[in-house]
């Protein structure tokens, strides 16, 4: 299988190294000349546009920012893919946006499988990311190969669009697990408790959490350097709250993450990193939340 890779982020450029690490031609493009280094170095091809990048290609997988850049992308490179290719698109999309631009790659006669990942940019590194796939099962199966050469738990959510609101569920919680860790580690502080003895008992306790083990380490050393942004948060939050009017399901927790959410980015910017959401409560009260030992970004 020989892939087209475009959107080499964070994300994006540790899945097209685990793709080549696993023996897989891989041609890439990124608008920003510096983030195909890594992947270059490990075997890939560079293209110079991303037409370049999908010719020839029996699949073009995606990884970007925003929906809007998606559909750019999508529809700049698509005339130039081969009839019987396919697009991978992992980025983070909405189902009804998925569905209409998977409509739009029909016309071309390229069939879609949705792919958003979940678990962080450090298992992303490792081989080790969560990957949610929606779409035919002949498709997902033709390619999982090269899926479990990104990810090592993957699981095929059954249509087209299926994906994309498990993706956003996960997001939710983690995103309202993040306010409620961070609520849970100042009524530590303030009442005195080693915060790093704290993490640990909440570690080991039924209140433990992913976003506990594994963001709670980067507020208690500071960094908050998660590598996604507020603005990101905000976006799949956007999601949420509309899957629960389409559902009629009511998202009590989920609307107040989002005016927090809201809070945050007002104080920090949308470029901040998500988990400065936590600097919302240790500003307010003239409070850092910070122990020794933990890493300024996760391995």
């Amino acid at each position: 299988m020989h892939y087209g890779f475009i959107g080499l982020g964070n994300l994006g450029g540790h899945l097209a190294v685990s793709l080549l690490r696993n023996g897989f031609a891989v041609t890439v493009h990124d608008r920003s000349p510096e983030a195909t280094i890594r992947p270059a170095a490990a075997g890939a091809v560079v293209a110079n546009t991303a037409i370049e990048a999908v010719r020839d290609c029996d699949a073009v997988i995606t990884c970007l920012p925003s929906p809007a850049v998606s559909e750019q992308v999508l529809r700049h490179f698509l005339p130039s893919m081969r009839e019987d290719a396919a697009w991978i698109e992992m980025s983070t999309l909405g189902r009804d946006e998925i569905l209409r631009l998977a409509d739009v790659a029909a016309e071309r006669g390229v069939r879609t499988m949705e792919l958003p990942v979940t678990g962080g940019v450090h298992l992303a590194a490792q081989g080790k990311i969560t990957m949610l796939a929606g779409g035919d099962k002949d498709l997902f199966e033709t390619h999982l190969p090269a899926l479990q050469a990104m990810g090592d738990r993957i699981f095929h959510m059954g249509p087209l669009g299926n994906a994309a609101v498990i993706k956003v569920i996960t997001n939710m919680l983690a995103f309202i697990h993040l306010v409620a860790d961070g609520e849970a580690l100042m009524l530590a502080k303030r009442a005195g408790l080693d915060l790093g003895q704290a993490y640990a008992a909440i570690k080991a306790s039924s209140g433990n959490s992913f976003v506990h083990e594994t963001e709670g380490q980067l507020i208690l050393n500071g960094s908050y350097d998660i590598a996604f942004t507020m603005d990101l948060a905000l976006k799949d939050l956007g999601f949420a709250m509309a899957f629960g009017r389409e559902f009629q399901t009511p998202l009590d927790l989920a609307g107040l993450t989002n005016q927090t959410f809201v809070r945050g980015k007002a104080a920090y910017g949308g470029d901040a990193q998500s988990t400065m959401i936590v600097k919302l409560l240790e500003d307010a009260l003239s409070t850092d939340l910070r122990a020794p030992g933990f890493p300024a970004r996760l391995e």
